[in-house]
């Protein structure tokens, strides 16, 4: 008589779960000590040249605990990574100078735009040769972090499921966070080497309005109304 045998299934971090993760981490922005700099796109590429490889070694090394086990450090290794970008973003806003005005919607903005372009789009608009920063609302970027979330949930499964394969799994993750970590650089670069301005909620919606309603207008001529 063959002796029952139990598998055992984790259920990777849920889209609930890691929206509130993102937003917990926004509650804190990290400070930098970095001065600016006299070069500082040279200094912005050396700041993320040294944050790749910390994420890589960082991804990598959670990766390593196999099977089920793996399933729990997904949202761990997630946060050590953004942890590792967010203090990057800081640097090199420092190393252009802007330091002192960085805001949860462009650290967020710089995080996960290359990875949830759609959930982000609103928060930072380019306009020429300056960056408009968006106010968001609590109740925006919660569904902002959700959408967001939706994203990193189906990330999560494919890093869980490389887990099955723990040296090979780390080494692909620990590369796609290395991958991941230069996006954040270069949306960071761009950003900081330019003007950003500010604007709050209200302020963004009486410009939207006006644009809407000439779109609308001129929908309404080219079709003879």
């Amino acid at each position: 008589m063959n002796a029952a045998t139990t598998t055992v299934i984790a259920i990777p971090p849920d889209t609930t779960g890691i929206a509130r993760t993102i937003l917990n981490f926004l509650g804190e922005i990290p400070r930098s000590a970095e001065p600016p700099s006299v070069s500082p796109r040279v200094r912005g590429e050396a700041i993320a040249a040294a944050a790749r490889r910390r994420a890589f070694v960082a991804s990598a090394s959670l990766s390593l605990p196999p099977g089920p086990l793996g399933w729990f450090t997904v949202l761990p290794e997630l946060v050590a990574i953004w942890k590792i970008q967010a203090r990057m973003v800081a640097d090199i806003a420092a190393a252009y100078g802007q330091s002192s005005t960085i805001t949860r919607e462009q650290m967020l903005y710089c995080l996960f735009k290359h990875t949830a372009a759609q959930a982000v789009r609103d928060l930072v608009v380019r306009a020429g040769e300056r960056f408009i920063v968006r106010h968001a609302t609590a109740q925006a970027l919660r569904a902002i972090a959700e959408r967001i979330g939706v994203k990193l949930s189906q990330r999560a499964l494919g890093a869980g499921l490389s887990r099955l394969l723990p040296l090979v799994g780390a080494a692909g993750v620990g590369t796609y966070a290395w991958f991941d970590t230069r996006q954040v650089a270069r949306t960071a670069i761009s950003m900081f080497s330019h003007e950003v301005e500010f604007i709050e909620e209200a302020v963004a919606r009486s410009i939207e309005i006006p644009a809407r309603r000439m779109r609308l207008d001129q929908l309404a001529r080219e079709a003879g109304l």
